[in-house]
């Protein structure tokens, strides 16, 4: 596995389908069905498929103000709140499988279990994988509570992927450098 990460447009895509040779079968994020992530060569935009998965999405102006999805959204990661659970992509709860995370618990003990579960998950499913992946942590810490642990998550499950793959390289203004 591949992990290429850095700052919002800065050229990781093409970075990535240079230097690995994948010019085929990439899958975006921000829209793919969960489950390509198990055969795909490669996914960019990893992030936004973290927060579609842990029901983060950003809220649809046409279906309403955005305080009202807002806060609909943020109800759902309250404790004791019924919450949408990560599933193990292409499974569905009820049939055997199991729920990789849930936003009711704000413990993060729990959260780095589920990003670590997730992480080895899809290493074990896909150990070929390219993840191409914004950077989160620099810059404005977000109101949103959903936000907030959506970028968390995102980060712990990066980091668990950082520490399994074969190479992690971070990337600027086109420019890769290998960190790993």
């Amino acid at each position: 596995m591949v992990l290429v990460t850095g700052g919002a447009y800065q050229g990781k895509l093409d970075y990535a389908k240079k230097r690995y040779g994948v010019t085929d079968r990439w899958i975006d994020g921000r829209s793919c069905d969960f489950s390509r992530i198990t055969t795909c060569r490669g996914i960019h935009h990893f992030h936004e498929y973290v927060r579609r998965m842990a029901g983060a999405e950003e809220p649809d102006p046409a279906e309403g103000s955005e305080s009202q999805n807002a806060a609909g959204q943020a109800d759902r990661l309250e404790p004791g709140v019924p919450a949408a659970a990560l599933i193990i992509p292409g499974e569905r709860p009820g049939a055997g499988q199991e729920c990789i995370w849930d936003f009711r618990t704000a413990d993060l003990t729990a959260l780095e279990e589920q990003a670590e579960a997730f992480a080895f998950w899809l290493l074990r499913e896909n150990p070929d994988l390219v993840i191409v992946t914004d950077e989160l942590g620099c810059g404005i810490v977000p109101m949103e509570k959903r936000d907030r642990l959506w970028r968390e998550m995102t980060g712990r499950i990066c980091t668990c992927l950082a520490a399994k793959a074969d190479e992690v390289t971070r990337v600027v203004c086109g420019i890769g450098t290998r960190l790993k």
